[in-house]
């Protein structure tokens, strides 16, 4: 651990930035029915606006966090909060759906640089006995902007149009790079090897299996061009990702993914765990947002609006979540987490009907709120306690790629869904599916569509439940975090003390496993 005179300074100026990447995960999904109408795209294009982000933000995660490492993590978070912040600007300045898309692409990547530094910032600056609750204020941090997301997203798209869920991001991102270029301290560098070959595979991989998924609907899941198919392109996206996984084994210089931080158990299974969630969080909204939109009515602020449970909530339990994670109950929390946000999401499949009093629905998104107390800062506890400081970077890295990866494929995932069960549940019109899908941009639909609409986004809304299902089984195989007894007692030795902690074996957790010392330079 490195020792700063305002580390809570330096978590705080870095929150605005990730706060602000993550709320663009979730924002668009409400302004996706405006963004239709404005550039004149179609179901599955608009969905684009969402995947390709996630796509960009995906790939480089694993580089950037070795990058930080290297040259500083503060100088990599504010060159991509710059890029970030310009793509933006870009965004709400396109005329049309490819444009958007373009400029999304750049955003992710831009976030792909930032988001990597805020974990390993956290893991360095923070001893053992604080960092509970920093990552409580992180993990909460992330768990909230992708509630508040479509929240703002509402307000934005009914007062001043589509473009002002990018635009907000530039007087946003400019505050944010000041607190952070002032606040955030230059930590020691380490010297790394970058496995471009990994990069390449992962990002080819990744790019193949996205594209199938989400784009097998609109191919029937049959043949694309010639020889190509849906399945032959998810089945290349698998092999070339497996090549990767096979690749970072022989490495024998220094892998993207050093696989011997897999050996300790706990963050193994935050891995799993996380993707899970990131699934879920991206691929519930798009069907609830479609369904208040469409079905009921209700205008991008009022759809907004029935997820403040959620917010408030989440917001609210951070302090008390970060308390109980230092006393040693991140494990159980985690398993009560996962379980209710399963809850939340059945309920929204039982009380999904054209008809059904609006003032029941809230009642999902409050226990999704309790939900999100128990899941993210929790998961990023159990992830990050035993990291050594010179893999800092590159577990926090892993740890939020496969975050995005869950978020990518649930973002390709639901897309595939919405529109197989749109076209099984919608009447038949001249035209076919197509054209219903399509003309779902025109505003509330018309009584006849609203039964089969709203029994498609139901079911939809089951796939993530489902995923969140194995999220809730590996919560009850980490290995329990004990409390770290404050360092602050340890008198004329309190310094040295943190040290150990931080980067000791057992980093105050009782664990199978741990990443091997010869790791270390």
């Amino acid at each position: 651990m490195e020792r700063i005179e305002r580390p809570w300074a330096a978590l705080w100026s870095l929150v605005i930035g990730f706060f602000m990447i993550l709320i663009d995960t979730t924002i668009v999904s409400v302004a996706n029915p405006a963004i239709m109408r404005g550039v004149g795209a179609d179901i599955n294009e608009v969905i684009w606006v969402t995947s390709a982000y996630l796509l960009a933000y995906v790939v480089p995660l694993l580089i950037t966090g070795r990058l930080g490492d290297r040259f500083g993590p503060k100088n990599m978070y504010l060159a991509g909060l710059v890029i970030f912040t310009l793509a933006s600007l870009w965004c709400g300045l396109s005329g049309n759906v490819a444009s958007l898309i373009a400029a999304r692409v750049v955003q992710g990547l831009g976030a792909g640089l930032m988001t990597p530094q805020t974990m390993a910032v956290i893991t360095r600056i923070f001893p053992p006995e604080r960092r509970g609750a920093a990552m409580s204020i992180w993990g909460s941090t992330a768990g909230v902007a992708m509630l508040v997301g479509p929240i703002l997203g509402g307000l934005l798209v009914d007062g001043f149009g589509w473009e002002w869920v990018f635009f907000i991001n530039v007087p946003v991102g400019v505050v944010g790079f000041v607190l952070a270029l002032r606040l955030v301290p230059h930590l020691t560098t380490h010297s790394h090897r970058f496995d471009w070959l990994g990069v390449a595979l992962s990002g080819v991989g990744m790019f193949l299996l996205v594209f199938g998924i989400q784009e097998g609907q609109t191919y029937s899941w049959g043949t694309i061009s010639g020889p190509i198919t849906v399945w032959s392109i998810i089945i290349a996206g698998l092999v070339v990702m497996a090549a990767f996984v096979v690749w970072q084994a022989v490495n024998k210089a220094e892998p993207l993914v050093p696989l011997s931080l897999f050996r300790d158990r706990n963050f193994s299974l935050a891995n799993l765990g996380i993707s899970t969630v990131g699934f879920a969080v991206t691929s519930f909204g798009l069907p609830t947002i479609f369904y208040y939109q469409l079905v009921r009515g209700m205008t991008p602020t009022q759809s907004a609006l029935m997820m403040i449970p959620m917010a408030v909530l989440s917001g609210g339990l951070a302090p008390v979540a970060g308390k109980l994670v230092d006393r040693g109950h991140a494990k159980v929390m985690n398993i009560g987490g996962m379980f209710l946000f399963v809850v939340s999401l059945v309920l929204y499949y039982v009380l999904l009907t054209p008809d059904r009093p609006i003032w029941m629905l809230l009642i999902p998104g409050t226990v999704l709120g309790f939900a999100n107390a128990g899941i993210w800062g929790p998961l990023a506890t159990l992830a990050t306690r035993s990291l050594p400081p010179h893999l800092a970077g590159a577990g926090s890295g892993i740890y939020n790629t496969t975050r995005q990866i869950g978020s990518v494929l649930g973002s390709a995932a639901i897309a595939a869904l919405i529109q197989a069960r749109l076209a099984a549940e919608l009447p038949a019109r001249p035209g076919g599916a197509a054209q219903n899908t399509g003309a779902l941009a025109a505003g509330q639909l018309p009584a006849f569509l609203q039964g089969g609409f709203t029994t498609a986004m139901a079911q939809s809304i089951l796939l993530p439940a489902g995923v969140l299902v194995v999220g809730v089984v590996v919560a009850f195989f980490y290995v329990k975090v004990r409390p770290v007894p404050p360092t602050s007692l340890a008198g004329a030795q309190g310094a040295a003390g943190r040290e150990a902690a931080a980067s000791g074996p057992t980093a105050g957790t009782e664990r199978e496993g741990s990443p091997v010392d010869a790791e270390r330079p």
